[in-house]
C-alpha cells in the first residue's frame, strides 16, 4: 500500500488503550506507515513494571525514549535506567522487561521497526487483564497472545 497526501495526518492511529496498568497511546502503525513504523507512548504509574513475563521478539527491534520520569529496563540481564531525553534499543532476540521503582508515573515513546506489533496486541491483553477483575492474570492466554505476536515469554527466573 503507497500512502497517498490524502492518508497523511498527525497521530494517525490516536488510540489509547489501558493495559493493566498500563497506558499505551498508539501515535502510528503498520498501517500508517507502509509497515516500517509503529509507535505509541507508555504511561507507567510509580511501583509498577511489566505485567506479563519478561520477552523477547525476533521480527523487530523495539526503540525505547525516556519522555518523564525513569524505568528500569533489564536487557539480556543488564540494568539499565532510561529517563528523559535517553534512548535504548533493544536488539532482536534480546530477552527484557522493565519497571517503575519510584512512587512517579513514567512516560516512554516506544518504536518498534518494523511495524510487526501493533495496537491488537494491547488490546488482546487488555482484555485478560480485565477478566482477571483485578486478580491473577490468566497466564496461559497471556502466553498464547504472546506469542501469536511475534513475542517470546522468556523462562521463570529461577527462585533462590
Amino acid at each position: 500500500m503507497t500512502l497517498t497526501s490524502t492518508q497523511i495526518k498527525l497521530n494517525p492511529a490516536e488510540e489509547t488503550i489501558q493495559c493493566g496498568p498500563l497506558t499505551i497511546h498508539f501515535l502510528t502503525t503498520g498501517e500508517h506507515s507502509n509497515g516500517t513504523i509503529a509507535a505509541f507512548q507508555m504511561t507507567v504509574p510509580g511501583a509498577q513494571g511489566l505485567p506479563g513475563p519478561a520477552h523477547s521478539h525476533d521480527r523487530y527491534e523495539e526503540t525505547i525514549y525516556g519522555v518523564e520520569g525513569f524505568l528500569v529496563w533489564t536487557v539480556d540481564g543488564k540494568r539499565l535506567d532510561v529517563g528523559p531525553g535517553q534512548m535504548l534499543t533493544i536488539p532482536r532476540g534480546a530477552v527484557h522487561r522493565f519497571e517503575n521503582n519510584t512512587d512517579k508515573a513514567a512516560k516512554a515513546l516506544c518504536v518498534i521497526t518494523p511495524a510487526v506489533l501493533g495496537p491488537e496486541y494491547f488490546r488482546e491483553m487488555a482484555a485478560v487483564a480485565l477478566a482477571a477483575q483485578g486478580g491473577s492474570p490468566d497466564r496461559a492466554k497471556i502466553a498464547e497472545i504472546m506469542l501469536r505476536h511475534g513475542l517470546t515469554p522468556a523462562a521463570p527466573a529461577p527462585q533462590a
